[in-house]
């Protein structure tokens, strides 16, 4: 029997044929859009969307891709519809991703896009596994809008999927360029949101579309620019210079967080501190004069810990993710040096969406505190002050997870209570020996309470009648008579202060979580 006539032979050419077809259609398929669009991303400054997904999943780890072959009928270069999503490895971990292409009509949503995105969500939910979003998309492709838009199966069941995740698995972001009109909430629905610099936006409505509709001329920078989003309206959590620098973000944040609610947070090999920093000396002896806080972190935390969030959004208060004694950590930190520590409608916010964060997954907290209080004036009153601050204390009194207050210096009037002060069941509350506890500071104090007998004073008079009152008031709230009424569970000197943190954390690892037995709150927004 000749070759040509083999059965065998017979039987594989079609497969053959099929095999080479399938090779073909990936290949086309993972170049994602026209040579054009690719070329244009080189000046944009951006990585392909495999190129960013090699970079954040651990090398030579598999990746297992769904829907590669999406609208490979077309007959446009359409490469997985836009929108690449399976899972891969991170930090030795699986994890869920979804990331636009913006080479396929500039990463925008048609009906295929939309289910892969949905599929992939219920993919995170079924298996319990984080879910990233790399995100680069000029919204929905409105010549498709029938198709993907209005259903019950189109791009609202997105930001309905992203709520029912929310506190199940992380979500986090990386805004890689723009997310425009509804697409705009996938960032704002995600857990934190990291932007770069230059390439991310978003926005419900185009600086065209602002002129148009509303007759104002705003820049896209102006308008949803990654730099505005981090400092002015805090969508953004973190600011980045590059594609490359913003998955490396990426790759240090998941790995304070376990794969879901249900786990532990992953520990990490124990480190030193950064600094060998004297704490105490650290701290100016006059309440009113400010430090960074950062020093102290730098002493009392491992070294390379610190991950900051918001950093440059209501510095006033500074919020991240640390580590002691290699355990994971959510903390919280007055910042003298900026504003000086008071909290304001900002930094409530800040403060209560971090709090639900760590308290999410299981990230115990720590409250340093150094803080004159809320600020007063009609300003932030019209802004809502007492809501957000509401907002704030609602947060830390939802929050099961263990809770540490320490008082650096000054812990002043509500700003006791925001700080997760003795009437909200921390696991402790510490003090060091600079510690002031109070409604207010002596002078504020002596000056409400004694407004009149002042001003009808005069000379020496005045002056020792004011300087007894201060006195007086002080021994009043003195530290050591709090500690003796059991106010303070214990008043610690700064160089143990790191040593008492880590065996109370230790200590508290085998917390009772019971929340209150309810559908949920009616909390402050």
């Amino acid at each position: 029997m000749t070759e040509a006539a083999s059965p065998e032979r017979q039987g594989e050419s079609p497969l053959r044929g099929r095999v080479e077809e399938l090779r073909s259609r990936s290949e086309r398929a993972r170049r994602g859009g026209p040579e054009r669009h690719r070329e244009r991303l080189q000046g944009q400054a951006k990585l392909p969307v495999r190129e960013r997904l090699r970079l954040l999943f651990d090398p030579e780890s598999p990746f297992l891709e769904d829907g590669l072959l999406a609208n490979s009928e077309a007959a446009e270069e359409m490469g997985a519809d836009g929108v690449v999503t399976g899972i891969g490895v991170v930090q030795g971990r699986r994890v869920c991703v979804m990331a636009n292409d913006p080479t396929v009509k500039a990463g925008s949503w048609g009906a295929l896009t939309v289910e892969k995105i949905l599929r992939i969500q219920e993919q995170a939910e079924r298996y319990q596994l984080p879910l990233c979003y790399l995100v680069d998309s000029a919204g929905a492709r409105i010549t498709d809008q029938r198709q993907m838009f209005p259903g019950r199966r189109h791009a609202g069941r997105i930001f309905h999927n992203q709520v029912r995740l929310s506190g199940q698995v992380p979500q986090p972001c990386l805004l890689l360029g723009p997310s425009a009109a509804g697409g705009a909430y996938i960032p704002a629905f995600c857990d934190v949101t990291f932007m770069v610099e230059g390439n991310a936006s978003m926005y419900l409505g185009s600086p065209r579309m602002a002129e148009e509709v509303i007759g104002e001329r705003v820049t896209l920078e102006e308008m949803g620019g990654a730099r505005m989003h981090c400092t002015v309206s805090g969508c953004g959590d973190l600011l980045c210079g590059s594609d490359a620098e913003a998955i490396s973000a990426l790759r240090a944040y998941l790995a304070y967080f376990p794969s879901n609610w249900r786990q532990e947070a992953p520990a990490a090999p124990a480190r030193t501190p950064g600094s060998r920093a004297d704490i105490g000396a650290l701290l100016p002896s006059d309440p009113a004069r400010g430090y960074d806080v950062h020093q102290v972190l730098e002493a009392l935390l491992d070294q390379g810990s610190f991950f900051e969030i918001k950093p440059l959004y209501a510095r006033e208060l500074v919020c991240g993710l640390g580590r002691l004694g290699g355990r994971a950590v959510g903390v919280l930190a007055s910042q003298p040096e900026h504003q000086g520590g008071v909290l304001f409608v900002d930094s409530s916010d800040k403060a209560a969406r971090f709090i639900s964060l760590c308290d999410a997954f299981n990230l115990p907290l720590v409250f340093l505190a150094d803080v004159p209080g809320f600020m007063i004036g009609s300003v932030v009153e019209r802004e809502g002050i007492i809501r957000h601050g509401a907002k704030m204390i609602a947060a830390l009194s939802s929050a099961t997870v263990p809770r540490i207050c320490v008082v650096l210096r000054k812990a002043y009037g509500a700003g006791l209570y925001a700080m997760s002060g003795p009437g909200f069941e921390p696991e402790a509350t510490l003090a060091l020996p600079s510690a002031e506890i109070a409604v207010m500071g002596p002078e504020a104090a002596v000056n409400a309470v004694y407004a009149n007998r002042i001003a009808a004073l005069q000379g020496p008079e005045r002056e020792r009648f004011v300087e007894e009152s201060r006195h007086e008031y002080a021994r009043d709230v003195d530290l050591f008579r709090l500690a003796s009424d059991l106010v303070l569970d214990q008043v610690v000197e700064p160089a143990q202060l790191r040593d008492q943190l880590i065996w109370r954390l230790a200590a508290a690892s085998s917390k009772l979580r019971l929340p209150a037995a309810r559908h949920h709150g009616v909390f402050p927004v």
